[in-house]
């Protein structure tokens, strides 16, 4: 099965709200980046709102044509709300602290392991697929099987930190934690820092890799290339074979 692009379009709204008014608008760039073959469009509301809004949320879901995907705390009673509220695809679970400038760790899936079981129950009752953010730690993968969750998503910071020096090394972890996340019938998805550089590699080593979530660093690259052309660049480095839109 082709990896899924699933981009995350938090830094429209960054752009946005630096100015005010709704230009860029989040929704027209839900509504583009699927036009432009993404196969899911991701949202991280904060409490804060300090990039995508709770509103937002609710005004992409209807244009939504391929996944939704919204990524956030479930410690916070407003975003459980809104989750349930709007009925994504997916639901990411991430334990953020609430002032937290971005995502820097996984779920201590052992520790909070009984918390996450009923909270996840609350999700896949009325039928939203569950993924939690985890570091590449095999006990921790191997955990998140217990806590009745669909997929895991790999926290890939570290191995976009390290890629340059030593790829090999780099993914390491990450093939030892799909390993797991294979054997207990979980499905893998991963995001953090992954960019036109390092994402064919990382996609070509972990097997089973589901989905990818990437929004920084495409919409970085977009600067120069145009939003298009950027989702079809990070398309390429997930699936090599199939061609480029309209071609």
């Amino acid at each position: 099965m082709p990896t899924k692009l699933s981009v995350n379009i938090n830094k429209i709204a960054t752009l946005r709200n630096s100015r005010g008014g709704d230009n860029p608008s989040v929704v027209k760039a839900a509504i583009d980046c699927q036009l432009f073959g993404a196969d899911g469009i991701t949202v991280h509301p904060r409490p804060d709102e300090r990039h995508i809004r709770y509103s937002d949320v609710r005004a992409i879901k209807p244009i939504i044509k391929t996944e939704f995907n919204i990524e956030g705390n479930p410690l916070e009673d407003k975003f459980v709300a809104l989750v349930l509220e709007v009925m994504p695809t997916q639901v990411t679970l991430v334990p953020d602290d609430p002032g937290q400038l971005t995502s820097n760790h996984g779920w201590d899936t052992i520790g909070k392991a009984a918390y996450l079981r009923d909270i996840i129950a609350v999700f896949k009752k009325v039928g939203i697929r569950v993924s939690i953010f985890v570091d590449p730690v095999e006990a921790m993968v191997a955990a998140a099987a217990d806590t009745g969750t669909d997929r895991v998503e790999l926290y890939t910071e570290a191995y976009a930190k390290h890629f340059r020096a030593n790829k090999e090394l780099a993914i390491a972890d990450y093939v030892k934690a799909a390993k797991v996340a294979n054997e207990k019938m979980l499905g893998i998805n991963a995001g953090h820092d992954l960019d036109l550089e390092n994402l064919k590699y990382f996609a070509q080593h972990i097997p089973g890799l589901l989905e990818v979530s990437i929004g920084h660093a495409l919409i970085c690259d977009a600067l120069y290339y145009g939003l298009e052309n950027s989702v079809q660049l990070y398309k390429r480095c997930l699936n090599p074979l199939i061609p480029l839109k309209g071609k």
